[in-house]
């Protein structure tokens, strides 16, 4: 739908990894005023300096990126756990605690993590990773129920196989063995592009999607599904 989120203020985290930068460019063609913020949000005080900068907001897009490390379960470290965590999970509760003070005084918000759906079923080599990304999900849920009485919908996309540079590079997109996979393990056939996963996202943070609270949406071309 056009200029679904017109008059809007979106803060988009992370804006440079990720799906960031399709986020920020559908956005923007849906009508809102979107303030990009490309800074990392491992460091503790990064959250509340974003949000303070962005202004009056009234969605926040958390969109947080970590390439995934492949180590063994039995060989991650103490320092890939807390490494993964910190740039996956322990941003999320700090710019909770920045934007929804605000939210909750004008009784209207939405916030919508982009995670991951390897936190829905298994990967082999990907258990840090999973995990993180497995708390993003819970949070979402636990958070989702307790804000909908102030009328702010947190949600979440869990996406894999989207197209976009973090996770699948062209180089990897090049690669015979990915494209065997590809037509392997997700009935779609194809990465799901950008752009679909970027208009869902605008349509979850748009008043049409009101009705949804602390839910986890599957973009995976079905690979959730098998």
């Amino acid at each position: 739908m056009q200029n679904a989120l017109l008059g809007k203020r979106v803060l988009v985290t992370q804006s440079g990894e990720f799906m960031g930068p399709m986020l920020c460019e559908v956005f923007a063609e849906q009508g809102a005023t979107v303030v990009a913020s490309p800074e990392d949000l491992a460091d503790p005080e990064a959250a509340q300096r974003v949000v303070l900068a962005a202004g009056n907001i009234d969605i926040l897009v958390a969109n947080l990126a970590f390439k995934a490390p492949t180590t063994s379960a039995a060989e991650v470290s103490e320092a890939e756990w807390r490494q993964v965590f910190a740039a996956l999970v322990d941003p999320l509760p700090r710019l909770v605690r920045a934007a929804v003070p605000a939210m909750i005084t004008r009784r209207s918000g939405k916030i919508l993590v982009i995670g991951s759906a390897s936190a829905l079923r298994g990967m082999k080599r990907a258990s840090s990773y999973s995990a993180a990304r497995g708390a993003q999900l819970a949070y979402v849920q636990a958070v989702g129920v307790e804000l909908a009485p102030h009328q702010i919908q947190v949600n979440a996309i869990a996406q894999n196989f989207v197209d976009n540079p973090t996770y699948f590079p062209a180089e990897v997109q090049a690669n015979p063995r990915f494209q065997e996979r590809l037509a392997r393990e997700v009935p779609l056939g194809r990465l799901v592009a950008a752009r679909e996963d970027a208009q869902f996202a605008a349509y979850l943070c748009s008043e049409a999607a009101d009705c949804f609270v602390g839910q986890v949406f599957p973009v995976c071309g079905g690979w959730v599904g098998r």
